[in-house]
């Protein structure tokens, strides 16, 4: 189901806790899925706290898988290289911000069916994630 952005500073600066293996994250997960595809004219990744929930969940499109739309539960970055500054737009805020991303990151995550996963990526998938990431640590860009 698409739900409304989410656009509150306040709630969006708060760190996400952790998605469980539970019937109510993997609906948010589905939500996040079809608020972002909704949404594809103008984004490529989102949060849950973008939809009002606080976990950590994010959906993006990889588009080096023809575009599929990804998602990741409770990601973290282990390793990342190759810092460059660029500015980034974001569907819960108006205007772009600069902000420092890294070219190469590796993720540890859980899939839908909460098996732990290790992945690396590149370019401007590994800069969604990044964005995404820090929507989930409170970090507004």
């Amino acid at each position: 189901m698409q739900r409304e952005i989410m656009t509150s500073i306040p709630f969006l600066s708060q760190p996400s806790a952790a998605a469980e293996n539970t019937e109510e994250d993997l609906a948010v997960a589905q939500d996040l899925k079809d608020t972002l595809d909704a949404h594809r004219n103008g984004c490529v990744g989102m949060a849950a706290n973008m939809i009002g929930v606080p976990k950590r969940i994010i959906a993006f499109v990889d588009e080096d898988f023809g575009g599929r739309i990804f998602v990741m539960f409770n990601p973290h970055i282990t390793a990342e290289d190759g810092a460059f500054d660029t500015a980034e737009g974001c569907l819960s805020l108006q205007g772009e911000r600069r902000t420092v991303r890294y070219q190469r990151i590796e993720v540890d995550y859980m899939d839908r069916k909460f098996r732990e996963r290790h992945a690396a990526f590149t370019g401007f998938t590994a800069q969604i994630i990044q964005h995404e990431i820090d929507h989930c640590d409170g970090v507004i860009i």
